[in-house]
């Protein structure tokens, strides 16, 4: 027994040994035929192999058809004036070497229209291969990437012509033009243009480019370069395209990056997920699989066992019925190669308006804004005209972070063009003015010109067609929202742009006046539109009244608004720092003019009574006006008036209508606007104010009796003692008269270093909280 078994070891060592040197000698034998038959697809299910015969070939070539390749093909050495383009391609014109994907998948897309276009008026076009798609497949153990496309492919003299271009003669006027245009310093973007050279970004990432391509009328050849020249010859293994082009890249060491699934799938989604094609990738997933449980050892052993375990077949059979419930198959995970969708996402905005449902919008915005909210609002349009492109604008629930960092010079990365589903870039100076920043979108134009580079457009103009068409429709879209969800959400978020656009732009002030909203004197909680506060204004009232401070209470509670609101005219109240810097770029609205009520030039509706009564004040104080204006606080202040606005402060310092208001004051100083070479600033700065009395007012009262008693003192100079002295010969109504002095004088120390601009901005509030007490002492006393 134990000799047969020796027997039966040797003969399997010999068979294990033949076996093993059959493998060796495979090693070195052809060259790997079918790509898809790779060391990464040997893992893979029992279909893989199906699905890698659709997989792109690496070349399919041994060595002898290599060699062959070589001393037959036909080549051509690019002159020394191709040097300069190729440097001008991959230092000049291309920003950044992660395009090169995006070219070359426009330049596939481009072929692939091109062959359905044919097959409209030709039904054999497709007969070859009715599939439209772009597949891309990396190889990191030879450093390639490949993309094929099923598109019109070339024949051997396109290869040459479109590939070859560069070669050709008009390189030369084309970089003669180009040094030309530079040195005048003229823009180059139309000559630019006029050269579809996005193939040749392929050099940024590649030592070598090999082309492969299959036309319906001609055979299958290959293009090779290096860059410094290039060969083309008829394919050896025939026609294995059936029709189309294969572009392999033989990448840079540095490149490497790029063979890896996740740069490419994000560059694809990133430039190209829009295209009209689909675009797969061969990637690998884990995958869990039912497979058989193995048999038993005993299955395989010798003829002899099968005796021994047939006597023991009887003793087996009740183990045998235990065996029926075992499990016959086992989860296994796998790892399983198939080609990837990768732009699964259908650019909405080539359907019409009317077919794409809310929540296709709402699941769109999310995907391509990378916001977790749903969007405010959107817009969904088609402009035609001067250059025609379709788009859909988006408000987002919330302000963006960071929207005013960099106001103005930071670049708007929002907007997003296309052209023909190609990203082309987000990267925009002018696309959007500044004060619309926050609206986010897609623009894509099928007639969009182009510079070589993608980079930015051939032709300004149309940029500015644009930008009018989108900010139009963007006005049309912040109108649309309804007004409880606009005061409540829209404009906390976005009203200081608003205000910034109708500063900065004049073309469509008129029409971003209707989306302002102010607080006003009409409510506590509840903002106004200009609208709202017109149809409320009163009868003959021509003047939108308004006021500015630092805070709601600082504004209500001015000296300057005190009779407007007793009378019940509607103030508004300007909060913001950019407020009156906004009501000031509006000259007026829906026919009224505003009116600061911190400056001269508020006056009311009056009967002849009223005026007479006026005027009669008038003259009764002009002794005191006229004191304070030439004489107490000469050069200080512009004039001294009897007050129409005044209920319950005793005066007040007045702006003129070409000075800084006091709140006007405040923000330039806080801007440090000081620097002495700004003659404007200096002049609005210098402006003098004018002094308003309330004649009504105790103090002031006082005040006129002093200087029509003694007007050549000053209250403040005159004796304590002379003051009691003359007492009993005064019609005096204040039985303490060293108090009344001491009153007058604390005023009139105030009405000079408020005239000096010792308090600035603040002066009303200042007049306010020291003259209330005052107020009530004079009150007591009942003067």
């Amino acid at each position: 027994m134990k000799r047969v078994w020796a027997i039966g070891l040797l003969f399997a060592l010999v068979a294990f040994a033949a076996v093993k040197a059959e493998d060796e000698l495979d090693v070195d034998g052809v060259v790997e035929e079918d790509f898809g038959k790779s060391r990464d697809a040997s893992r893979t299910d029992d279909e893989v192999v199906q699905r890698e015969e659709e997989a792109i070939q690496l070349d399919g070539l041994n060595a002898a058809q290599i060699k062959e390749i070589r001393e037959k093909s036909e080549k051509h050495v690019f002159q020394a004036e191709v040097n300069r383009m190729m440097k001008l391609i991959i230092n000049s014109l291309y920003k950044n070497k992660e395009i090169f994907l995006r070219e070359l998948i426009s330049n596939a897309s481009d072929a692939l229209d091109k062959i359905r276009l044919l097959s409209l008026t030709n039904d054999e076009a497709m007969a070859s291969n009715e599939e439209l798609t772009i597949k891309i497949k990396s190889d990191k153990e030879k450093n390639m990437l490949h993309i094929t496309d099923t598109g019109v492919g070339m024949t051997k003299e396109d290869l040459v012509k479109n590939l070859g271009t560069i070669a050709k003669s008009g390189t030369s006027e084309f970089l003669n033009k180009m040094s030309d245009m530079q040195t005048e310093d003229q823009s180059t973007s139309e000559l630019i243009g006029q050269f579809g050279v996005g193939f040749y970004s392929a050099f940024l990432i590649a030592d070598k480019v090999i082309v492969t391509s299959k036309h319906n009328n001609d055979t299958q050849h290959i293009w090779e370069s290096d860059s410094n020249q290039f060969s083309v010859i008829e394919d050896p293994r025939g026609d294995t395209l059936g029709r189309g082009t294969t572009i392999t890249l033989v990448l840079k060491e540095e490149a490497s990056d790029y063979l890896e699934l996740e740069t490419i799938k994000n560059l694809v989604k990133k430039y190209s997920q829009f295209i009209n094609f689909p675009i797969y990738v061969w990637a690998s997933k884990t995958e869990t699989v039912e497979e058989p449980i193995e048999e038993d050892a005993e299955a395989a052993e010798e003829p002899e066992k099968e005796a021994a375990e047939e006597e023991a077949e009887v003793e087996e059979e009740e183990e045998e019925d235990k065996d029926k419930d075992k499990p016959k198959t086992k989860k296994v995970e796998k790892t399983v190669w198939d080609w990837e969708l990768m732009n699964d996402i259908k650019p909405i905005w080539q359907r019409p308006a009317k077919e794409v449902e809310e929540e296709e919008y709402k699941a769109f915005y999310k995907t391509f804004s990378k916001d977790s909210e749903d969007p405010l609002a959107h817009i969904h349009f088609t402009a035609e005209g001067e250059v025609t492109f379709r788009s859909i604008l988006f408000i987002p629930t919330a302000a963006p972070r960071g929207l005013f960092d960099e106001y103005g010079s930071k670049k708007n990365d929002y907007i997003k063009l296309f052209v023909r589903r190609v990203f082309i870039t987000d990267d925009f100076n002018d696309m959007m003015p500044k004060y619309l920043n926050f609206v986010k979108g897609v623009v894509d134009s099928d007639d969009l010109p182009l510079n070589v580079s993608r980079e930015t457009l051939q032709q300004h103009k149309l940029l500015k067609v644009i930008r009018k068409k989108l900010v139009r429709k963007s006005l049309d879209m912040i109108k649309k929202i309804a007004e409880a969800q606009y005061n409540e959400k829209f404009w906390k978020e976005f009203g200081t742009n608003i205000k910034l656009g109708v500063i900065e732009d004049h073309s469509y002030r008129t029409r971003l006046a209707k989306l302002l909203r102010f607080q006003t004197s009409n409510s506590d909680t509840e903002v106004a539109s200009l609208e709202q506060y017109v149809e409320r204004m009163k009868e003959k009232q021509d003047k939108i009244y308004f006021m500015a401070g630092t805070s709601r209470k600082e504004a209500e509670s001015s000296p300057f608004v005190e009779r407007l609101l007793k009378k019940g005219y509607e103030v508004i109240y300007l909060t913001e720092p950019v407020d009156e810097y906004c009501i000031q770029a509006l000259p007026e609205f829906d026919g009224k003019r505003f009116q600061n009520v911190a400056k001269e030039g508020v006056k009311f509706d009056e009967s002849d009574k009223t005026k007479e009564k006026r005027e009669a004040l008038e003259k009764e104080y002009e002794p005191l006006t006229t004191w304070l204006k030439d004489k107490a606080l000469k050069d200080m202040i512009e004039k001294a008036v009897v007050s129409q606005r005044l209920t319950n402060s005793p005066c007040a310092l007045v702006a003129s209508q070409y000075g800084w208001s006091g709140n006007m004051e405040r923000i330039m100083k806080a801007q440090a606007y000081q620097t002495g070479k700004d003659i404007s600033t200096n002049y609005y700065a210098s402006q003098k104010k004018t002094l308003e009395i309330n004649p009504k007012h105790p103090l002031i009262k006082q005040m006129l009796n002093k200087i029509e008693e003694e007007p050549e003192e000053e209250p403040e100079e005159e004796p304590e003692d002379q003051a009691e002295d003359d007492s009993e010969d005064k019609e005096e109504t204040v039985d303490d008269e060293e108090e009344t002095v001491r009153l007058l004088t604390i005023l009139w120390d105030l009405i000079k270093k408020i005239a000096c601009g010792v308090f600035g901005s603040r002066s009303s509030f200042f007049i306010t909280l020291i003259f209330v007490p005052l107020q009530i002492k004079f009150d007591k006393t009942e003067l």
